[in-house]
């Protein structure tokens, strides 16, 4: 009788070690793909805390500002949506009241982003398989992407506890912060994980790692919103739904109020599981496949595919939708608080003159308030522009833009297709925004009729750096479309920051400039003129010529 395979003890570790084989090869690869984004993301998430911390010292230099500021936060759940429940009055707590929550979703985008990046995009585009025809273990990519997304999350830790403590913060409640951040996007590494695993493709994975980071910031919000406040009138004790967030987690640490160390045992559990489940399905699955089959289509396409009109609707529809209930939300959200914002702000000059220099203008405190908010409106809806275009790189770099472009569909009419859809979503983000806010307000108010005129006017002249923006992706994509990507939130990012922070910031009215957001009259606390308007068109217009022509002279990458 043939002898039977004998099985030792050794042999399990063996194996693991073969399905390992490669990592740190592909962490190298990992690292140079990623060799400006993830430092850009470090450096701007460090930078944006550090002007945060400096903003508040001088908008708030008195105790009895803060203190203002802060009870006025508790009365307004919306504010607390935004924000997060405040801790006290010294620098560090005002700061984490204004930008923590924040600061991990930034960390939840960059660690989802990076870990998508360079697993289920790799299998969408081929790149897995042509690597793991060589000596390449199974779970060697997924390793070396957390390895990778794990290593900037702690480079971020370390430069954000650095910075604040260079600034003069306590060092524990620094070290908090950072490990808060951190944790956070971690946690949000793990989840992308199992996103990649389930998802046939990037885009997917992207979109259910997007999801879970926008439900955890709704969750902290509801909890923050509901929490009670203490006899101080000032400082909160979150409510119950905070403790079932990711980013509910890195504010309940508490950073410079208490230092409650053993909170982050929470995003440590959660991301053992999640990478042990990450590795498990990615055990159970074949290479290039996801576990959530895609739905097969109908037999037969619909009238409306037949155009490029038609195909890119049904390509945007989805994207569209989501921020419409986001922007929709939003305007409810402010227009139910515009009668208590006088009331609120004008007991504290450093709040409200806050408020007038996000607004941008020189009128009522409502009206600048107005301003503030449709701003931060017009900066989604621009976001919402550079998202859907590059959906136009998507198609191209996964290769369904060629077989399309193959038929008697010109190169100008396929991206037209997608630009007069795009555009379109736009104006109607906007001006549902702009109807939403006025509606509420109006009927706070009692002046429906004229409120909701002038803030759905407001809304829509923000359609000008949106265009701006949608015109320099378009730019991009033609000329050099393998960084459409990277290039394109990147100039979303850098016209955010200089434009709507760039007054908070003291920074020179030259490089605020720069920033179409800079140009746009702050209705209704400023009077309406169509010069800068008809000025940002005149530049989108080219930009997005530029881009169409550019797009339309070279070859297909």
């Amino acid at each position: 009788m043939a002898d039977q395979p004998t099985h030792h003890r050794g042999d399990q570790p063996t194996r693991h070690r073969n399905a390992l084989t490669g990592a740190g090869r592909l962490t190298r690869l990992a690292l140079r793909r990623d060799r400006v984004q993830l430092p850009v993301w470090i450096l701007a998430t460090t930078l944006l805390a550090a002007t945060t911390h400096a903003s508040v010292r001088k908008q708030f230099p008195t105790e009895a500002e803060r203190i203002t500021v802060l009870r006025t936060a508790v009365d307004a759940p919306a504010i607390l949506m935004l924000r997060n429940a405040p801790t006290g009055t010294g620098d560090g707590d005002l700061m984490a009241f204004q930008i923590l929550a924040f600061l991990a979703v930034l960390a939840g985008f960059m660690s989802t982003l990076a870990v998508v990046r360079h697993t289920r995009q790799n299998e969408e585009t081929g790149r897995a398989e042509l690597l793991g025809s060589t000596a390449v273990g199974r779970y060697a990519a997924l390793t070396a992407a957390l390895v990778v997304t794990a290593g900037a999350n702690l480079v971020l830790v370390g430069l954000l506890t650095l910075t604040l403590v260079g600034n003069g913060l306590p060092v524990a409640g620094s070290v908090a912060f950072g490990l808060g951040v951190g944790a956070a996007g971690l946690t949000f590494a793990a989840v992308a994980a199992i996103a990649a695993q389930l998802s046939q493709s990037a885009r997917t994975a992207n979109g259910i790692a997007a999801a879970s980071i926008g439900i955890g910031y709704l969750v902290r919000g509801l909890g923050d919103a509901f929490g009670q406040v203490h006899a101080d009138g000032y400082t909160m004790t979150t409510a119950w739904p905070t403790w079932f967030s990711p980013i509910g987690w890195a504010t309940l640490v508490q950073p410079y109020a208490g230092n409650r160390w053993w909170v982050l045992a929470l995003p440590a559990a959660l991301v053992v599981a999640g990478l042990g489940t990450a590795l498990a399905l990615n055990a159970r699955r074949d290479l290039g496949a996801g576990l959530l089959a895609d739905r097969p289509g109908p037999a037969t396409a619909a009238r409306g595919l037949l155009s490029p009109l038609g195909l890119a609707w049904r390509l945007q529809r989805g994207t569209l939708l989501g921020w419409a209930v986001a922007v929709g939300v939003f305007g409810v959200t402010v227009g139910s608080l515009s009668g208590a914002v006088e009331q609120a702000f004008s007991d504290s000059t450093g709040a409200a003159r806050t408020l007038r220099e996000l607004g941008g203008g020189s009128g009522s405190l409502v009206d600048a308030f107005y301003a503030a908010m449709l701003a931060m409106v017009g900066a989604m809806v621009a976001g919402y522009v550079v998202q859907a275009l590059l959906r136009v790189r998507a198609e191209e770099s996964t290769g369904r833009a060629e077989p399309t472009l193959a038929t008697a569909t010109g190169r100008l009419r396929w991206l037209g297709g997608h630009l007069v859809v795009v555009l379109l979503g736009a104006v109607a983000l906007l001006g549902l925004a702009g109807l939403a806010t006025g509606l509420v307000a109006g009927l706070t108010v009692g002046d429906l009729g004229d409120r909701t005129t002038d803030l759905t006017v407001a809304a829509l002249v923000q359609v000008a750096p949106a265009l701006i923006l949608g015109g320099f992706v378009l730019t991009v994509f033609g000329l050099l479309p393998r960084l459409a990507v990277g290039l394109g939130w990147a100039g979303f990012t850098l016209s955010l920051v200089l434009g709507q922070l760039g007054e908070l910031l003291n920074l020179p009215r030259a490089v605020r400039d720069i920033s179409p957001f800079s140009h746009v009259p702050a209705l209704p606390a400023a009077e309406l003129s169509a010069t800068p308007l008809l000025l940002l068109g005149a530049v989108a217009v080219a930009l997005g010529g530029a881009g169409l022509l550019l797009f339309r002279r070279r070859d297909l990458a």
